[in-house]
């Protein structure tokens, strides 16, 4: 697993790296917002770690334009900002999740697991749900004749419930078993991802909104 870390305090980067590289982790580094975004577009990587107070250009410019060009890559925040606006704009512009420094190693290691485990290949075949098919080794859903790519996130999502047609999944279901979540971020990924999906997927998409519960897959 490739991480890119993007820190600008060479002893914070030091201890990191030095940390991941023990879990067997492959760490590279980048000491300023400029650098670490051309990095993180020119590269493959399995994560980010992103620090928000950076020269050259601020964490969220980073982040903002690492969500428009790499949308399917996961981004974990690491930053001594601990205020909900700064938090809630963070998710907004696309973060996987948000840690505050400081921070214990291991509990980040424990975080940056949970982030890899969702980029972790699935395995390939067709599933079928009512006239909703999903090509797992593509990543494409098709209703009908009509076929839609899917990024990282709309397969994630699409994928749960497929996997649990017929019952209603709440919202902080999703943000637990999709996002990886361990609380509300307080904005409406959910909704804002689900009606991507509906988009893609056209006038007869199956996905069903439960008001106050949540949504459910109609099987």
């Amino acid at each position: 697993m490739n991480i890119l870390l993007i820190e600008d305090e060479a002893r914070i980067l030091s201890f990191l790296a030095r940390g991941l590289e023990a879990e067997g982790y492959s760490v590279e580094s980048a000491g300023d917002g400029r650098l670490g975004l051309a990095l993180a577009v020119a590269r493959t990587w399995d994560l980010v770690v992103l620090d928000l107070l950076l020269p050259s250009m601020s964490g969220l410019d980073v982040l903002a334009e690492l969500h428009r060009r790499r949308p399917d890559l996961p981004v974990l925040i690491l930053s001594a900002r601990s205020d909900l606006q700064t938090k809630l704009r963070g998710f907004e512009l696309g973060a996987s999740d948000y840690v505050q420094k400081p921070v214990a190693l291991d509990e980040l290691l424990a975080r940056v697991r949970v982030q890899l485990r969702r980029r972790e290949p699935v395995d390939g075949g067709l599933i079928c749900c009512g006239r909703l098919e999903l090509d797992v080794e593509r990543r494409q859903a098709r209703i009908g004749a009509a076929v839609c790519e899917l990024s990282d996130r709309e397969f994630r999502l699409l994928r749960h419930l497929v996997d649990h047609a017929g019952k209603v999944i709440s919202r902080e279901r999703l943000l637990a078993d999709v996002w990886g979540y361990t609380f509300d971020p307080g904005s409406n990924v959910v909704d804002v991802c689900i009606r991507r999906l509906r988009k893609k997927l056209g006038p007869d998409a199956p996905i069903e909104t439960v008001r106050h519960a949540g949504y459910r897959l109609a099987a």
